[in-house]
């Protein structure tokens, strides 16, 4: 599973770009549309205030999450 790690870049912290594994910030866009066409399958895609994001599936660590330290 590839590594998603968000940079909390945009207004109020959110995230407008990730890195995705070696890929440096990749566009929130495109990050959610490679989650939805299954390319990540430890993501998912949440809707907050109409724009998409990704989140990582549940689990008991928080290393691994978006926003995890």
């Amino acid at each position: 599973m590839t590594k998603i790690k968000g940079k909390n870049d945009g207004p109020g912290g959110r995230n407008e770009h990730y890195d995705i594994g070696s890929r440096k910030n990749v566009p929130r866009r495109n990050a959610v549309a490679e989650v939805k066409r299954g390319e990540h399958p430890g993501a998912h895609v949440v809707k907050i205030n109409n724009r998409e994001y990704v989140r990582d599936n549940p689990d008991n660590s928080k290393k691994d999450n978006v926003n995890g330290k």
